[in-house]
């Protein structure tokens, strides 16, 4: 009888073993599995949403437990939301001031370190059907400024032109008063909207509109060619963009502490391989130069 029962309860334990059941085998504990870590918050640019929610879902794909999560709002915000610690990087399509970067340094114990992401062309998209392909920054100037209000003042038909714009909190707002503006106020006619892809939106159904934004961003419109004083126009392109010759040319930007913890080194490294550099072209902006 007890060596029956032996054999009873040595099939029990490999029946158990062979079915899973139970943590304990014998000897040994089934590690559970490996919980996720802090998540790498990213906060700021809407233009740059686009890219980075897609660097983040093939980054998670390959590295198993770590988390990205990414949100918009504007250049400024992510800023702000970096230098108060409520962000671990923020993303911004036009370069940090000195003052914020002053803050930030001091609120994080740690200089600021600036790393671009992207290459963009700040583009100006009209409705497809708007005969206007090309226009001048003092034209695009007049136009935002509300000094041109009829397109064809600008070598359009004779109709009213419908601005719209970005918020306050913008980085593209910022760079484009600052480098189309010379950094004047716009009219007050401009329509502000929320985001690039809503002003996309906006022009798409109204073949009188004019707004600008990330390249990317490009569907059922026409972005047009631009020139500079005394040159000639130049569509956005990657190729106009890497070379200068595109007058709206930009970089985009990541912001982290230099004490910034491994989550945050990590991601923005491999935001600068091949692979990520390769996902930068599809989503539709322009790969940083090898």
């Amino acid at each position: 009888m007890k060596q029956i029962t032996r054999g009873v309860f040595t099939i029990v334990i490999v029946a158990l073993v062979a079915c899973g059941g139970g943590e304990r085998r014998e000897g040994a504990v089934t590690p559970a599995p490996a919980a996720p870590g802090k998540p790498l918050t990213i906060k700021g640019s809407d233009t740059m949403v686009i890219l980075v929610q897609r660097l983040a879902e093939e980054y998670m794909k390959g590295h198993a437990g770590d988390l990205v999560q990414v949100t918009g709002g504007g250049s400024g915000t992510g800023i702000a939301a970096f230098i108060n610690g409520t962000t671990d990087l923020a993303m911004a399509s036009r370069p940090m001031k000195d003052d914020e970067k002053q803050k930030a340094a001091a609120a994080r114990g740690a200089e600021v370190v600036e790393r671009p992401v992207a290459l963009d062309s700040l583009a100006v998209f009209v409705h497809e059907a708007n005969p206007v392909a090309q226009l001048t920054l003092a034209q695009i100037r007049d136009i935002f400024q509300g000094k041109a209000t009829n397109w064809k003042q600008v070598g359009g038909g004779d109709a009213p032109i419908v601005l719209y714009g970005r918020e306050s909190s913008s980085g593209t707002y910022d760079y484009f008063r600052e480098h189309v503006l010379n950094k004047e106020d716009f009219s007050p006619r401009v329509q502000t909207l929320q985001g690039t892809a809503a002003i996309i939106n906006a022009i798409s159904k109204d073949k009188n509109g004019i707004g600008y934004g990330g390249i990317a961003y490009a569907k059922d419109v026409k972005p047009i060619a631009i020139a500079a004083a005394g040159a000639a126009p130049v569509a956005p392109s990657e190729a106009t963009v890497a070379d200068g010759t595109y007058p709206l040319s930009r970089k985009l930007f990541f912001y982290h502490a230099a004490n910034a913890p491994e989550r945050v080194t990590k991601f923005v490294q491999w935001s600068l391989t091949p692979e990520a550099q390769a996902l930068v072209s599809k989503v539709g902006y322009f790969p940083l130069p090898k």
